[in-house]
């Protein structure tokens, strides 16, 4: 409802055809949705991109939906969804795609080309991708269900792990991307930019991937104390250059893989660490992995920040050394994580116990209408990730 208002409201129960409203492309108005499916949603996260739009960060307009993690059941399909059935219980990737372009035939669903007239690539309630309605609510409307709908193999099975699960709609996948992308594999030393959701899920796929060392910078100290509850090394930035403190660690001051899961309202570090930065983490990046290493960049970078400290970064134009960078051979990976390609992958993961992510980021359960205090205290830096409860399936389950 403006920046730093978020408020619980009634809205109408979803329908199979988009409606005008906050964000909504005036292309996608009357869209017809049969091959759609409306879910009850059983926990729905919120999101450090969330938290851009709130603080006024983003052009997201007053009054949208929010939300796009979403794990529910399936309570109403369209005329044309095939194979989805009323009663699966799903996880949602939250990128919205159709799975009939170019892109979605290569496995590229952050940029499907037929769902958001502004640009390639779209998510359920969020600021120029199309106008979806976002699934932090009772019910929400998945459009191109058989496609973009990703079904649990055993419904109680499922519901035993469901806080877990409920990771698999954006932060675990989009960690484990930017691990993959930065080459993290056995034996590797990695440094991970920020200890947010993202960046602990990105920490857990480390270890996953094999990882010898993860280590994980960040300000807080609490969310740094997470981190080492899972057997991370930690650098707090305040305290100093994180490249002798990656030194004091591994004896070295580079690491093998970087990866940035902070975006683009970072700070500076030591005597800069409460100054808004918006690039000193992908040149910090540069600086710590070694010559011929990759970088990933799941952390989100804006075409449009009207909350900058300088014009340029209005625009999304960042001071990147650039030529650090192709002077060490750097690869770098940018982009909303393809969720689809590792949702199945993390999901038997999770299913037979090889991973515990709902307890490495702290997932914390809450009713929906308390979702304003929830968005306080996260913006506030509380170590958690917190997960609404729109039917209290989850307490009851717990």
């Amino acid at each position: 409802m403006g920046p730093g208002r978020v408020e619980v409201h009634d809205t109408d129960y979803p329908t199979f055809e988009l409606q005008d409203g906050p964000g909504v492309n005036p292309a996608n108005v009357g869209r017809k949705t049969r091959h759609g499916a409306i879910l009850k949603n059983i926990a729905t996260n919120i999101c450090g991109s969330d938290q851009h739009m709130v603080r006024g960060r983003t052009t997201a307009p007053q009054g949208l939906v929010l939300g796009h993690e979403i794990t529910g059941e399936v309570v109403e399909k369209g005329p044309d969804v095939e194979f989805i059935q009323v009663g699966d219980l799903c996880s949602v990737p939250f990128n919205i795609s159709c799975g009939r372009c170019r892109n979605c035939k290569e496995g590229k669903t952050g940029i499907c080309l037929n769902v958001n007239p502004d640009r390639p690539g779209s998510a359920y309630g969020y600021v120029d991708m199309g106008g979806w309605p976002g699934g932090q609510s009772e019910y929400v409307m998945v459009p191109y269900a058989d496609w973009n709908l990703r079904k649990f193999p055993d419904r109680e099975r499922a519901m035993e792990k469901i806080l877990d699960l409920a990771m698999l709609a954006d932060i675990f996948p989009t960690g484990y991307h930017g691990c993959v992308t930065a080459g993290v594999t056995t034996g590797s030393t990695v440094y991970i930019a920020g200890a947010g959701p993202v960046g602990l899920a990105a920490a857990t796929s480390a270890f996953l991937l094999g990882a010898a060392v993860v280590i994980v910078g960040d300000l807080n100290e609490q969310r740094l104390a997470q981190a080492r509850s899972f057997g991370c090394e930690t650098v707090n930035v305040s305290e100093g250059d994180p490249k002798e403190q990656i030194e004091q660690i591994l004896g070295e001051p580079e690491v093998d893989c970087g990866v940035d899961a902070v975006g683009f309202e970072a700070h500076g570090h030591g005597r800069d660490a409460q100054t808004e930065q918006p690039a000193s983490v992908l040149n910090l990046l540069m600086e710590v992995t070694r010559a011929g290493g990759a970088i990933g960049i799941p952390g989100l970078y804006v075409t449009g920040d009207p909350g900058a400290t300088d014009p340029a970064a209005r625009e999304g134009s960042l001071s990147i050394r650039l030529g650090l960078g192709w002077a060490k051979s750097h690869a770098f990976f940018t982009g909303q994580c393809p969720v689809m390609r590792y949702n199945r992958q993390l999901m038997m993961a999770i299913l037979h116990d090889r991973v515990s992510i709902a307890k490495n980021v702290n997932a914390t359960p809450i009713p929906l209408d308390e979702a304003p205090r929830g968005y306080q205290e996260f913006d506030q830096g509380a170590a958690r990730k917190y997960v609404l409860d729109p039917h209290d399936m989850l307490r009851a389950r717990a």
